[in-house]
């Protein structure tokens, strides 16, 4: 790494000379006390907190050990840029490299965590990842990561920048987690009183259902268009407008589906998860996949009511999952369409929209403001550490 450009006081260092790798063992947990279990699926990308873990209780084959002040780092599939602090102690899955500094008066345990979320050190974990449906880098590998290291004062300096972005970012998100609750919370009672009070019906005539397909793989003429074909991979959004693949004029003309705008996508199968039911609303024309259905509502309903009803159902729709021939999950259509959905007047749907689209409106103001924070405590991180200073 060139030095000509560094700060006065800082040095280039490489990350085994200040940075071990723990590797504790905890051989029986329940006898220590010790009763989480953290594996690489409770990591969430670009997050350093912990939120979620098992319980030893339920059986674990796993003996490493992290404790509160260590950096946990995802060395499989190092691109999904998984790294935590840990504020508490537990049991980690082998996939998890737990990490602490050498000498506290050297490198700053708190200034880690934001080295490894550094845009150069996952390029190098990238870059020294071996393996092709599950590449992982090593300790070995790591250790000889070089970066830039301040003096002790100045760690501190950028330390208590990067954690006040970062407890921003905090803030921003529980905001949502509240937000969000509060939605479902008052969609599910004014739903159950509807379901209640109100004429039910068959899910299958809220409207005109339509399957989806994909065209030939093997004609180029059809692919890398501008029209949106979506995928459950798409899914990550109440409104879907855009997606990965796009297909040409040339693929709309050979029968393919066009579900208009305002209308709703569901998966139903291949990427049903035990907690997660895809649906969402289209903010334009798309076309889609076989793996999921489109609805187009009729006139006795609004098209936002019944997303609303999914999203408010999702774990009992969940429940009419079972497994495919090739055993994946998908919805039990004839169970699906069997399921019975309040028909309120259009007033009261409107009612009832209005008052679901406040905390929609909301949430996604909050998600503004944590997008702009993640990207500011990104910005930050990659000026502060893991590159040279000048």
């Amino acid at each position: 790494m060139n030095t000509k450009h560094l700060k006065s006081g800082w040095k280039i260092m490489k990350f085994g000379d200040v940075v071990k790798n723990a590797n504790l063992v905890e051989r029986d947990p329940v006898a220590n006390g010790v009763d989480r279990i953290v594996g690489l699926e409770h990591i969430d990308p670009e997050n350093l907190h912990i939120r979620r873990w098992n319980s030893v209780a339920d059986g674990t084959s796993f003996t490493r050990k992290f404790v509160p002040g260590q950096t946990l780092f995802g060395k499989r599939r190092a691109y999904q840029r998984k790294v935590a602090y840990a504020e508490f102690e537990g049991i980690c899955s082998g996939d998890i490299l737990t990490f602490e500094t050498k000498d506290k008066s050297v490198l700053l345990p708190e200034l880690l965590p934001f080295i490894c979320q550094s845009d150069a050190f996952f390029d190098h974990a990238l870059g020294t990842s071996a393996g092709s449906l599950s590449p992982r880098t090593s300790w070995t590998a790591l250790k000889d990561f070089e970066f830039p290291l301040p003096p002790l004062d100045e760690q501190k300096r950028i330390a208590e920048i990067l954690l006040a972005a970062d407890e921003a970012v905090e803030k921003w998100t529980e905001a949502y987690r509240k937000a969000e609750s509060a939605l479902n919370s008052a969609r599910s009672q004014i739903l159950q009183k509807l379901s209640q009070t109100e004429v039910c019906v068959s899910l299958k005539d809220v409207g005109r259902w339509v399957s989806g397909g994909t065209p030939s793989r093997s004609r180029s003429d059809f692919w890398n268009g501008d029209f949106p074909w979506v995928s459950p991979k798409d899914m990550k959004q109440d409104v879907i407008s855009d997606s990965e693949e796009k297909l040409t004029d040339t693929a709309l003309n050979e029968r393919v589906t066009i579900l208009p705008s305002d209308s709703i996508l569901i998966v139903v199968r291949g990427m049903i998860l035990a907690h997660t039911f895809p649906v969402a609303l289209t903010g334009r024309e798309v076309t889609f996949n076989q793996d999921m259905k489109g609805i187009i509502p009729n006139s006795d309903f609004s098209t936002e009511f019944v997303f609303h009803w999914f999203k408010d159902n999702s774990a009992r729709i969940l429940q009419a999952t079972e497994e495919s021939t090739h055993g994946t999950k998908r919805l039990a259509t004839d169970v699906l369409y069997g399921m019975q959905i309040p028909k309120p007047s259009p007033a009261k749907q409107e009612m009832a929209v209005t008052a679901f689209e406040t905390f929609r409106t909301k949430l996604s103001e909050i998600s503004e403001h944590i997008v702009s924070s993640q990207q500011m405590l990104c910005s930050l991180r990659n000026t502060k550490v893991g590159a040279a200073h000048v």
